[in-house]
């Protein structure tokens, strides 16, 4: 027989421990200090142990893919009709960011280890000239979205546990980029317990259980339980601007895309790019049976489906899902409320054990949430094209595809791009050219005519 350990005041969430067949997280009990016995009993009385009975069933679950076609979408204007339904979006986004409806959300959770950085990857610098981080550019581009509309933008940042408190002090430090620092939200992501393959709690330390962040998805919870979402409501924010923090490119406050989004009167948006080619590494939207929009893995769609083509030749699937969203504010808290909510997704990993060999590697359960299985949920979504050279350029390795160099080529492609509409010649001798977005956002935003120096690098701020 079992003998049951006790604490004063913990009893309760101990016996919840033993009934449901984890009592082998106390194996090193005895060895523990007082502080220690406690961090680990107020770990475990987080711990929604229904929860980890329904995830674990989900490992057994071998769900059959609803079938799909390809999603609408709107395309890049090429008709004057169309030029004419974007020129009124662009008026109505600037109408609903001029009235403070409209705040930024950035996802910065992920270290830079794969870029063989030691920090947050917000920390990372991608400035082709400046050598200006993640962090700096996106702040600088809200900076001046909040000079071109007149209006004070708030802005969401969720960290992870691991790089919470270095980002919060890189702002600090630089005085939050001169951005109001009471409308700057930073907050963690939620951490849910991984399991073993017997559907167990794993040791990560002798008074600490294993844990892994609950996915992207988990950010909409996240905004919810810190407070931040109550703080944007009150503000009259009725629109996030969803990105992740590892793209310079992105267009975070663009009044065409917000001025769409309201008149279709949605509660997701979502941008599409052009796959460049069959195997690409990115979800695709999708209709599914059932006659709502979601978006399905690259590694789930099969193969055929990969190489499908249209009667004019080109990919089939071809709208492909980038990461970048408008949410409304009322549909974030319905999802976080729980009255719907996000599925779960299992991945079976490699995971450190504590153990009295120290740790060791065992195989076990990984589960997140995808910011994007919000979409199937909605009553209303709109899904709009974008150009990838102008919005998408990732920082995800450091070298070959989507990388650091492919992200500062196309950083500097875009602002050649921006110098030509404007007729402004780059003279031969420029190797490195990069604008701040201090000084533009956009081509329409550089004055008519100015001198780009006989320099090979040059940075135009």
């Amino acid at each position: 027989m079992v003998t049951m350990i006790h604490y004063k005041g913990y009893d309760a969430i101990i016996e919840k421990v033993y009934a449901t067949g984890n009592e082998h997280v106390f194996a090193f009990w005895d060895t523990l200090t007082d502080d220690q016995k406690k961090h680990l009993l107020q770990e475990l009385s987080l711990i929604n142990f229904n929860e980890l009975h329904e995830l674990f069933a989900l490992t057994k679950k071998h769900t059959i893919p609803m079938d799909f076609e390809p999603a609408p979408f709107t395309r890049l204007p090429q008709t004057p009709e169309e030029h004419k339904a974007f020129d009124h979006a662009k008026t109505v986004g600037i109408d609903t960011i001029k009235k403070g409806k409209v705040a930024a959300f950035v996802v910065a959770g992920g270290q830079g280890s794969r870029l063989g950085f030691d920090g947050p990857k917000g920390i990372f610098p991608i400035g082709p000239v400046s050598n200006k981080t993640l962090f700096q550019i996106h702040a600088e581009k809200i900076k001046a979205y909040e000079k071109k509309f007149g209006i004070s933008i708030p802005w969401c940042i969720m960290t992870s546990q691991a790089n919470h408190n270095a980002t919060v002090d890189y702002f600090e430090k630089h005085n939050f980029f001169n951005l109001n620092n009471d409308k700057v939200f930073i907050f963690k992501q939620n951490m849910i317990p991984s399991l073993n393959e017997e559907g167990k709690l794993i040791l990560e330390t002798p008074y600490s259980i294993f844990r892994n962040p609950d996915g992207h998805g988990g950010s909409l919870t996240a905004l919810y339980q810190s407070g931040t979402l109550s703080k944007l409501l009150n503000l009259g924010v009725e629109v996030l601007s969803y990105f992740q923090v590892d793209n310079p490119l992105v267009r975070i406050i663009d009044p065409v895309f917000i001025g769409f989004h309201v008149k279709h009167n949605a509660e997701v948006s979502s941008k599409a790019l052009q796959k460049a080619y069959p195997e690409e590494k990115i979800g695709v939207f999708v209709k599914f049976s059932n006659m709502r929009i979601g978006v399905v893995e690259y590694s789930d769609l099969p193969l055929v489906k990969q190489h499908e083509k249209d009667e004019r030749g080109n990919l089939r699937y071809s709208a492909g899902s980038i990461a970048i969203h408008l949410f409304n504010t009322r549909f974030i808290e319905k999802i976080a409320q729980g009255n719907i909510s996000l599925p779960f997704h299992v991945a079976k990993k490699t995971i450190p054990q504590y153990t009295n060999d120290g740790k060791n590697n065992i195989t076990g359960y990984k589960f997140e949430k995808f910011v994007f299985d919000a979409l199937p949920l909605t009553e209303q979504n709109f899904i709009l094209e974008t150009k990838r050279e102008e919005e998408f350029a990732p920082v995800k390795n450091k070298s070959g595809v989507d990388s650091v160099d492919s992200a500062q080529e196309l950083m500097m492609n875009l602002y050649k791009k921006w110098l030509l509409q404007k007729n402004i010649p780059v003279p031969k001798v420029v190797e490195k050219i990069e604008i701040s977005p201090l000084f533009a956002v956009e081509s329409d935003d550089l004055p008519d005519s100015f001198a780009i120096p006989q320099h090979k690098e040059v940075y135009i701020g």
